[in-house]
This record gives C-alpha cells, structure tokens and sequence, in this order.
C-alpha cells in the first residue's frame, strides 16, 4: 500500500485542536529548514547563486522569516507581496519584482525598495521610465522562447503564455536600455510548473546559457544572471518521485563549464525562484469528518472545504489523504471526500479508496504548504482557516488566526446601509 507520512500522531493533533479548532493549516519547520539546505547545497558551486522564495506559494511573514535566515530572498509579483517582503525586512537585491499587467503603483514601491526589476514586456520600459522618472541601473528581462521551447501541463506552450519578451524583443530590449543607460543587466525565463522532470531544467539553463552566449556575440550584453524561475514540482501522488536536486545542479554546472567559463562570461550568477518544491510538501491541511452520506455514490463530509484548498475542486489535482490512526487499516472502503460549498466541485478526492471513515475522525490533506491557504476564497461566506507552524523542539503556534464573520463583515458599509432605501 502506498502512503505518506505525517510529522504529528493522532495523539499530537488531539492535544492540538483543544487550542486551535479544524481545519488549519500546519507546517513542519525542521523539515523545511532542512529542504532549504538541500536546495541550497545542491547549487553551491555557484558563487552568485541564490533563491528567491516565490511569496505567492505561501505568503506567511514567519515561512519568509525563516526562509530568509536561510539566505533566501523574495520572489513578488504584487504591491502586497512586496510589502509583506519589507515588514520581513527583505528589501534591496534581496527583491526579485516578476511581474505581469503591471499596475504603476507597483513598479513605484518596487523602485522605492531597491528590488530588482524583470520587466515581462518590451514596452514596460517606457512605462517604468515615464512613471519614475528614469530606469534603474539593473534590469532584467522575462524571456518566453515561443516554439523554441515546449512548456508542461500548467504552463501550456510558450507561443500561448502571456508571459515574456519574444527572441527579437529581447535583443531589441537590451539595446534600448543600454542606450538609456542601465549598466546591468539579467535574464529570466517562466516556462514551467509543478515539474517533476529534472532535464528540464537542465535544458532551461542551457536555453539560457546559449541566449547569453548570443547576446554577447552579436550585441555586446554581458549579463550578470540568469533566472531559471522555479517550477519544480513534487510528488504529490505517493508512487512519484521527488526532482533529484543533485543531479540537476551537477547537470547545470556541466553546461555552465562549457558554455559559460569557456566562453570567458563567467562569473554569471544563477537564481531561482521556487516556491513549491520549498514548502509544499511540508504543510497540511487538516479536517475533521462531520458527515458520510450514502447515495449513488458514498461520500465523507469534512470541516473543511475547497475555500481551504482549490486545487483539486479547479483542475482535479491529487493530494493524498490519511485518516489519522487507521493509516494500517485496509483502504477498502471508497468515498468522494467532500466539502460544504453549493458547489459540485468541492471535493478533495473522488473515488478514493480509504479506510473505513466515521464521523469525528481527523483527516489530513499532505502537500499544502504551497499553493493551498494562499488560494482560499470566501465563496458561500465561508472564512479562511487558520495557519500553525510546527516549530523544530515540537512546539506549535499560530502564524495566522482564522478569519472571523467580523473579518468578512469589516468591509462592508453597514452605516451606509442603515440609510439606504432601495
């Protein structure tokens, strides 16, 4: 029988819920301190080499604290993910500013904190000038390589990606700013999500080894980094294997000896900007069984529903499920384990194959800690759940309390209301 394993017993989560009621959110923090290292190592030849944690897997100011005595920095797309990055106390280079559809007031704070812009279209350059009165001395540019390149499952193809200058746009980019004066300059790339092949970003780099090799050739750019972005993924489903970290650093520094040191634009700094693959596998969610019902098919109930975590209910992804203290049982029974929205796709699993489940049971929900509570809604007034951090001497706390009906109330003009006649 394949499985998953929890960091906390049925025991441990009885004491638990006694102060923080399900569902919640909860992260284990030595094993992400611990992954941060692995990721860390695996790239260390590098000499400029850094990660940017992507703050939109899991925007909770102690995940980034931790993460940043760790040497990461901040990978932000939005005015609030680079404000939460400042009250962290990230700010500067420590910054990676990836953004999309820019709205100014954005591009105004990121200049403001120092961050390092990657414009994603040729004509934000005018934008950033016109709205800051000039461009900083470092910029990067997002890179989408069209039919050069294939994409995977949730990025789709390049050609059909919103993202990125084309592969004239980039050479045109650079030479516009060179004349405006930046003397800095990097490169980035987006073209994967949830990846488990570790080729593939073997290939990006090289991608993006070959395209500093030509920008260099044809028009004098040197640049200082490249940005392979992030999507790697992680086994979600039990019988996956994890991205073997080693291999794909040893891999981009075979390229990077070849392509880069022989071809004298060494040093060139690599980043990254995981976010997934950091903390996903190390959070859950967890719920408690409130209902079985019995029609055409058997369902199981839970406290918890797809406001807590979209990705199954929005495009059917697998996130294993354990009945906690019946892990040994046989897996004989099948159930939809569903939620409460009046919707038909909140459901967590469909036809899964559990053990017998009774009301009352406690249910964990593995790999949230990426891309789960940074998805919630309140569709149905349904209210986010709390978050708890696992500390390392077993300790828990509450990084984030739950929402409450004066949370969802508070913006709402109820004074207004008292004297609005329809």
């Amino acid at each position: 029988m394949t499985t998953k394993t929890t960091p906390f017993s049925k025991d441990d989560l009885i004491k638990i819920i006694t102060r923080f009621p399900t569902p919640f959110h909860i992260y284990d923090e030595k094993a992400i301190v611990e992954n941060a290292r692995r990721f860390k190592k695996a790239f260390s030849w590098n000499k400029g080499f850094k990660e940017y944690f992507a703050v939109k897997a899991t925007p909770n100011p102690f995940l980034i604290k931790i993460l940043h005595k760790e040497g990461f920095g901040s990978d932000c797309s939005s005015l609030t993910e680079l404000l939460l990055s400042e009250k962290c106390g990230i700010v500067g280079d420590e910054i990676m500013f990836s953004s999309n559809d820019t709205p100014a007031e954005e591009y105004v704070k990121a200049m403001e904190l120092g961050a390092t812009i990657n414009l994603d279209d040729i004509s934000h350059i005018s934008f950033l000038e016109h709205l800051t009165g000039g461009l900083p001395e470092l910029i990067s540019f997002r890179y989408n390589p069209g039919k050069l390149r294939d994409g995977n499952f949730i990025i789709g193809n390049p050609e059909e990606s919103k993202y990125g200058f084309t592969r004239e746009q980039i050479f045109e980019g650079f030479k516009i700013i060179r004349e405006k004066g930046v003397k800095r300059f990097g490169l980035h790339t987006f073209v994967a999500s949830n990846e488990l092949d570790p080729k593939f970003f073997i290939e990006t780099a090289d991608m993006l080894f070959e395209l500093a090799i030509e920008l260099k050739r044809e028009i004098g750019i040197r640049l200082e980094f490249v940005n392979l972005s992030g999507g790697i993924g992680i086994p979600y489903q039990p019988d996956q294997k994890a991205v073997d970290l080693e291999l794909v650093g040893k891999g981009i520094k075979k390229l990077y000896n070849s392509k880069i040191v022989d071809t004298q634009l060494d040093p060139l700094k690599i980043f990254m900007e995981c976010g997934r693959m950091i903390t996903g596998p190390y959070g859950y969610l967890v719920s408690k069984v409130l209902h079985k019902k019995y029609i055409y098919r058997n369902y199981i109930g839970l406290d918890a529903c797809m406001a807590n975590l979209m990705r199954p209910g929005v495009y059917g992804a697998y996130h294993h499920i354990t009945v906690m203290g019946k892990e040994n049982e046989a897996h004989n029974q099948v159930y939809d384990v569903t939620g409460s929205l009046c919707e038909n796709n909140d459901k967590f699993a469909i036809n899964r194959s559990l053990p017998k489940t009774d009301p009352g049971d406690l249910v964990v929900i593995h790999d949230t800690g990426a891309h789960g509570h940074s998805m919630g809604f309140n569709y149905n007034g349904k209210l986010r759940s709390s978050e708890l951090l696992l500390r390392e001497n077993r300790e828990v706390i509450e990084i984030r309390r739950a929402e409450t009906v004066e949370d969802y109330f508070a913006t709402l003009n109820f004074e207004e209301l008292r004297k609005f006649k329809p």
